[in-house]
């Protein structure tokens, strides 16, 4: 008997199937309403009889209401990036059969591409009328929100007061670890199932691997942390706040989190820095499985990633597809979300769905047919997982997230900002409302930041402390940043890795954020003298890694990269309108 995956047998959750049939050839054809069907027979009468005057006026209220008749219904849809491809080439072929609703009017779907934070957001400013994210926990999470936005408390929501409606899923993807093959293999793969603990036994026995998930700002992160704790706890569903907060949980919680190499801003960007730097950035990653399917088809990567499915049990990615309850919302838009969804589910999107690595929901379409990418030749198992977790209540999975905070690995982090001349002005603005935004996405008071300032000189704004002690401090020494004089650049990083390297933390990550808007001029220190003494440096004592922001078209990107590259950190250019969302991605690693 072939499997039946979560999700798949699921595939609409509050749309009857039943309502394509009702939709036919007639939903797709170009219509002329019954209105316009009257004007039409009206000209032609009144032509026919010889009554030229009447149909020049008859004519033009006609094109007129022709013209009324195919204005779109426009239905505003956000996705999420790691589905780019699949979600537009949906939309593209959905249009390509002219969708219209039975009284002639044309559907046009405009997606834009969201992460979950900006999405909800965007949902709460009634930007969109329905949205896909690669998780149904973001649904929950925006009535969540919805309620903090409405001052109530968060409590179980009531019959109607959902801001979330019709639901439908069209794809799932379970969550697994993408690790290196020759270093599953190292550790008993295939022949072996591994579980959670086989993972954290090869981080503690081997000071050299290096694995990640992303921060649960992601639906990866989440998900894995989620994992985390239903291993700790021993179950695999039901899981509730008082098991989540029980003493063996959070040891348990606590000592995987404690090998994390660091974290990340998503599972996309996490695999898409494997396929540029190779094993030498991280050993595994948590992704969902689809990401691994792309990985290998793409075959841009040093080597082959292959799925690790926990044999304590898996989460799945649902991506479902939600109507939004906004007050404005038409019924012409309530349609053209059914037509959509019907799209969705149809044979030809389910199957475009499947080759794009993701599993249908279609329980026709078999997985292990010969095309189907979900095989052994792209590091995946059709058969895995074998045991599925549930997710459990929005009360839940907030104490997950906010618990999290206290388990995680936590940071020393230095910001280290550029002061010079050239930053004076509104880009020092700019900057300054970037690294608020940097602090304010840091929750835990636990993690340790300092500030350095350069420019002809270097400053040690903040010393490097505890959030809970100089949070305060640090906003202000933020605000208190002016800018004039040349560009240490040089010298400011070797300060911050020196700090760094002095403090010999090796519990914790140690970063360095570093932004300059121009070109090193002023520093004593080498930049191949400083790329020496980080390679060694990290190879003796506690690894730093440094993330690099070249901000604006004077910075020089090469200088940068060189100091990122060698701690298999990243070298990102940012803008006047980037600085603050890159600030808020980098934070995600921390």
């Amino acid at each position: 008997m072939r499997k039946q995956y979560p999700g798949r047998e699921a595939g609409n959750s509050r749309a009857s199937r039943h309502t394509r049939s009702a939709w036919g050839a007639a939903a797709q054809q170009p219509q002329v309403s019954p209105r316009n069907r009257t004007w039409l027979w009206v000209a032609i009468v009144l032509l026919a009889v010889g009554v030229p005057v009447c149909a020049c006026v008859a004519l033009p209220l006609l094109v007129r209401n022709y013209q009324a008749a195919n204005k779109p219904v426009v239905l505003q849809v956000a996705y999420s990036p790691e589905k780019e491809d699949l979600f537009t080439e949906l939309v593209r072929d959905f249009q390509a059969t002219h969708p219209r609703l039975p009284d002639g009017h044309p559907i046009e779907i405009r997606a834009t591409k969201s992460d979950p934070d900006a999405m909800i957001d965007g949902a709460l400013a009634g930007q969109y009328q329905a949205i896909t994210p690669d998780s149904s926990i973001w649904l929950t999470q925006l009535d969540i929100a919805r309620q903090q936005q409405q001052g109530g408390e968060i409590t179980t929501l009531g019959q109607g007061a959902s801001m979330v409606g019709e639901v439908t899923r069209y794809a799932v993807s379970p969550v697994v670890v993408a690790m290196w093959e020759d270093t599953a293999r190292s550790i008993g793969y295939p022949a072996k199932s591994m579980s959670w603990g086989d993972l954290l036994s090869k981080a503690r026995s081997d000071p050299n691997f290096k694995w990640s998930h992303p921060s649960t700002s992601s639906a990866a992160g989440l998900l894995a942390t989620l994992a985390e704790f239903y291993a700790g706890s021993g179950k695999t569903r039901g899981l509730t706040k008082d098991d989540a907060t029980a003493k063996g949980t959070l040891d348990y919680v606590g000592a995987l989190e404690k090998t994390v190499r660091y974290y990340g801003e998503g599972e996309l960007a996490l695999i898409d820095q494997m396929a540029q730097q190779g094993p030498s950035y991280l050993d595994a990653v948590v992704a969902q499985e689809q990401l691994v399917i792309r990985f290998n088809q793409q075959g841009k990567g040093k080597g082959k990633l292959v799925a690790i499915y926990p044999t304590e049990g898996s989460l799945w990615e649902d991506h479902p597809l939600a109507l939004l309850e906004q007050p404005d919302l038409t019924a012409d838009q309530r349609l053209a979300f059914t037509a959509l969804s019907n799209y969705l589910l149809s044979p030809e999107a389910q199957q475009r769905i499947l080759r794009a690595g993701y599993r249908p929901v279609d329980l026709n379409i078999r997985l292990d047919s010969p095309d189907s990418p979900i095989k052994a030749a792209n590091g995946v198992d059709p058969l895995q997982p074998k045991t599925v977790l549930q997710i459990p209540g929005g009360g839940v999975l907030q104490v997950v997230r906010d618990v999290w905070w206290y388990t995680k690995r936590h940071t020393n982090v230095y910001l280290v900002a550029d002061v010079s001349g050239s930053m004076d002005g509104q880009k020092l603005d700019d900057a300054k409302a970037a690294l608020h935004t940097f602090l304010g996405q840091i929750r835990g008071d636990q993690e340790r930041v300092g500030l350095i300032s350069f420019a002809s000189d270097i400053n040690e704004v903040v010393p490097l402390g505890l959030l809970q002690d100089n949070r305060g401090a640090m906003e202000q020494g933020i605000d208190s940043l002016v800018a004039d004089g040349n560009t240490s650049l040089v010298d400011a990083v070797d300060r911050a890795y020196t700090e760094l390297q002095t403090l010999n933390d090796r519990e914790r990550i140690n970063a360095i954020v570093v932004m300059t808007d121009g070109k090193e001029n002023n520093s004593y220190l080498a930049l191949d003298e400083l790329v020496a003494k980080i390679r060694a440096g990290n190879q003796q004592g506690p690894p730093v890694v440094i993330f690099c922001i070249a901000y604006g078209k004077d910075a020089d990107m090469g200088t940068l990269q060189a100091i990122a590259e060698v701690t298999n950190g990243q070298a990102r250019r940012g803008d006047p309108e980037t600085i603050r969302q890159l600030y808020k991605l980098l934070s995600a690693y921390f």
